[in-house]
């Protein structure tokens, strides 16, 4: 990952944190994929996948999220949950165009498997 990945998941899971949620896991790999925030809100799992795009010429950061990219982390995320006690779960999204000044799009249940 560059370093303008690290500074818009870092600047994500800082929003995470200040919203109240607890992080348990940051770029959380398996054979699978990634995950790259993995967090808790009152008893809800939240797998979190931040897209940052600056360059429009080439889609957005929501339109960086393909069919293929929502499945590896639904996979992902099963392979997390095995073996853990059954929790409810969701899946948001967190979407920068820009890190300067840094706007970020949370979108909390982005999409539901």
């Amino acid at each position: 990952m560059n370093l303008e990945g690290r500074r818009a998941e870092e600047l994500c899971a800082g929003l995470l944190q200040k919203a109240g949620l607890r992080i348990l896991a940051r770029n959380w790999r398996c054979r699978l994929g990634e995950i790259d925030l993995v967090a808790e809100e009152a008893g809800t799992l939240v797998f979190a996948e931040v897209r940052l795009r600056r360059d429009p010429r080439f889609g957005g950061a929501a339109e960086s999220i393909s069919a293929a990219k929502r499945a590896r982390l639904v996979a992902a995320a099963r392979l997390y949950l095995a073996g853990r006690p059954a929790a409810p779960c969701r899946f948001d999204v967190m979407l920068l165009d820009s890190l300067a000044p840094a706007r970020v799009q949370w979108i909390r249940d982005a999409f539901t498997e």
